[in-house]
């Protein structure tokens, strides 16, 4: 009897030549917006598409043998209350940290020297000279432990910013949710960084900001849904938080939407992780959880419950 050979279905080329070499796999090209290929009958792994997650019923009723699902991003939310029974969800975890926390820093550094101020003067051809504060000494509760909350406190500390871990639960070096009231207070920025279940959706309400102090921006590179929208709006117009948005909810946001004028706001469309590179990283990731898969082994980033 020959080696086993398991179909993987890939949703472009950028995955077709990244398992072109992988012992043990077969790539098959298939179009989300279209019928599946007859290969898929024997597929045993999924790398969906854009969209694929809003189409999963017709798309998982085509794969009788699918016992894998391997995600391109780190969010998995999309999938948990659709994942059939029997079948593993891996997300991409890793691939898009560092971009992500770039992101943060890019954000945070925009803010406090005041660069739209300085862009608006360019525009209108003004030398206009003015102090600035600094993101030195800030200190920084980071929501959110794992692989990104890594990255952006390796990144944050070179500025000689302050940095206080918070998880879902305590560990070493990592405070846990419950001690939130006790450490808001003392933050000059929050930065959420955690996955959106049921038990972070709308964490971020009136009460936790109420507790933030005067003055300390809010960074969300989480999901929108973590963050009670309106509670945050009341604080924004008040004038007492600035916040730093790549993701709001709604999502994407209406063009009417009072988010867009209120003041001390930053807003970028869910872009932190969309880098040169970025897709290139997310196969690297899925490639090495494909080939544990291939080889017996349970993925690392294996999703366990919604998370």
């Amino acid at each position: 009897m020959g080696p086993v050979t398991i179909t993987v279905l890939v949703p472009d080329d950028d995955g077709m030549r990244a398992l072109a070499e992988v012992d043990g796999v077969r790539p098959v090209r298939y179009d989300s917006g279209k019928p599946l290929p007859p290969e898929a009958a024997d597929a045993e792994v999924l790398i969906p598409g854009p969209g694929a997650a809003q189409r999963a019923e017709s798309l998982l009723a085509g794969l009788p043998r699918l016992r894998l699902i391997q995600l391109l991003s780190a969010g998995a939310e999309t999938w948990v209350n659709v994942l059939p029974d029997g079948v593993l969800l891996a997300t991409c975890r890793g691939a898009h940290s560092g971009a992500t926390a770039e992101w943060a820093v890019a954000a945070l550094l925009s803010m406090y020297r005041e660069l739209d101020a300085f862009a608006e003067a360019r525009g209108e051809r003004a030398w206009a000279p003015r102090s600035t504060d600094s993101l030195q000494g800030k200190r920084v509760l980071v929501v959110g432990a794992g692989d990104v909350g890594g990255a952006l406190r390796r990144r944050l500390e070179p500025f000689d910013a302050r940095v206080t871990m918070v998880g879902l639960s305590a560990r070493e070096g990592v405070h846990g949710v419950d001690e939130l009231p006790e450490l808001l207070p003392d933050a000059d920025v929050v930065v959420l960084l955690v996955p959106l279940t049921s038990r972070t959706r709308g964490m971020v309400d009136a009460a936790f900001l109420a507790a933030m102090p005067d003055g300390a921006i809010l960074v969300n590179a989480a999901r929108g849904q973590v963050v009670d929208t309106q509670a945050l709006l009341a604080e924004l117009k008040a004038g007492r938080l600035r916040a730093a948005l790549d993701v709001t909810d709604p999502e994407p946001l209406p063009g009417d939407h009072p988010l867009w004028t209120v003041p001390g706001v930053l807003i970028t469309p869910h872009v932190a992780g969309s880098v040169s590179g970025a897709r290139r990283r997310s196969y690297a990731v899925a490639v090495a959880e494909i080939e544990r898969y291939v080889q017996g082994e349970l993925p690392d980033n294996l999703v366990h419950g919604e998370y």
